[in-house]
């Protein structure tokens, strides 16, 4: 049939943040009065060093192709960034950059993946990783996680899951939507586990290592397992660091092989990341970083602010994020009135607040029913926000 799709693409749905969004976006265009705390954008501006980098490049006529792994001054500030920020010392030639985070975990797993290979994914997980997984023909193993253990999977767990079909593990600290955060001793000793399976890949999404609230050094398995590195891809950008979402600019950082095989793909995906971006990118890891300690700072503010309100709410309860800017709520109490958690989440978007009900997330596989909220917003909006989410789920209850 002329209007057929590819059964690649039937195995896959949506992005279900990106829905909300588009259906929060919607309803304002109507004329209705909505708070989206849907998507995970800051809200702050980007910064004034990164624009003028960008003026510049434009002026200068900056427009033109460039290499598709990326410009050699961006690849060197992003070797710098992971030596600086993650403590991972890299080369150059081993960085990719492309158009997003999003894009270079698409590559890694597209040119990795074949059929009847598994990867493991701890839930609640970002809404496209399955989806790229399933996508490359793969199969998606939910590892469950909870609360009560930060969200973070075990030595055990991963043991009993690993098979020998097993190609990849994703792990993302801190992670998206819960602000799950391994720590240095926690990766150490899941590496224990992958050491004894050299046949296991690993996928450390650390996108949002600047916005740990814990005390310590952020960690990442390449650094607390050297001997695994030659099978571990470092996923990074500055997107939510820097306040640069529209600029679409992911790094990537792994072995020749991989960071090899994963540019042939782009070379025919999209060729380079957009050439401004990319002077955008230099100067965001190049140029100051002292203000990202006070964008953490007001993140941390307004984190207390969420988990205070929200725990507040009869039926509503949140643990406290270590990382990222999302809280994960439970409303396990209220799904007796509501059904589920789509039902909710349409509930709550009725009466002005979009957020992203907990199954978008893989929360079912968990047990998990309740939705997440982004507090990438400032605090009235955030107040009125959770004061609307109590009024709609306790007025005239």
């Amino acid at each position: 049939m002329s209007n057929s799709i590819s059964s690649a693409l039937a195995r896959i749905q949506p992005s279900r943040t990106n829905a909300m969004t588009d259906r929060a976006i919607a309803l304002r265009d109507e004329g209705r009065d909505i708070i989206s705390l849907s998507v995970g954008e800051p809200d702050f501006p980007t910064p004034p060093h990164v624009v003028e980098a960008m003026v510049r490049a434009l002026a200068e006529g900056d427009t033109r192709y460039t290499a598709v792994a990326g410009t050699a001054a961006l690849r060197r500030a992003s070797a710098l960034h992971f030596e600086r920020d993650l403590g991972l010392k890299v080369d150059p030639a081993q960085v990719l950059v492309s158009s997003g985070g999003k894009q270079s975990i698409f590559l890694a797993l597209l040119a990795t993946l074949n059929a009847g290979d598994d990867v493991l994914i701890p839930a609640p997980w970002w809404v496209s990783y399955p989806e790229i997984v399933r996508f490359a023909g793969a199969n998606v193993v939910p590892i469950a996680t909870d609360a009560q253990g930060g969200f973070r999977i075990t030595p055990d767990q991963l043991a009993a899951a690993i098979t020998p079909q097993t190609r990849w593990l994703l792990l993302n600290s801190p992670g998206n939507p819960t602000g799950a955060t391994y720590s240095a001793q926690d990766l150490q000793a899941l590496g224990e586990v992958l050491r004894a399976h050299p046949q296991v890949l690993v996928l450390s999404d650390d996108i949002y290592a600047p916005l740990r609230y814990s005390a310590g050094a952020h960690a990442t398995l390449a650094v607390e397992c050297p001997d695994l590195a030659d099978r571990v891809l470092t996923v990074s950008g500055v997107s939510k660091s820097h306040a640069m979402t529209g600029l679409r600019i992911g790094v990537a950082a792994g072995p020749a092989w991989l960071i090899g095989a994963m540019g042939r793909l782009q070379s025919h995906v999209s060729g380079n990341a957009s050439s401004i971006s990319q002077a955008g990118a230099v100067a965001a890891f190049e140029g100051p970083q002292a203000f990202l300690l006070d964008w953490r700072d007001r993140f941390r503010a307004r984190r207390d602010l969420c988990v205070g309100r929200i725990n507040a709410i009869p039926g509503l309860f949140t643990p406290t994020p270590d990382g990222a800017f999302y809280c994960m709520i439970d409303a396990a109490p209220l799904m007796e009135r509501f059904g589920d958690d789509e039902a909710l989440a349409m509930h709550l978007l009725e009466n002005g607040v979009a957020i992203v009900a907990a199954s978008a997330f893989g929360g079912q596989h968990c047990g998990f029913s309740g939705f997440r909220i982004s507090f990438a917003a400032d605090e009235a909006r955030l107040v009125e926000a959770i004061s609307r989410i109590e009024k709609a789920l306790h007025d005239g209850a």
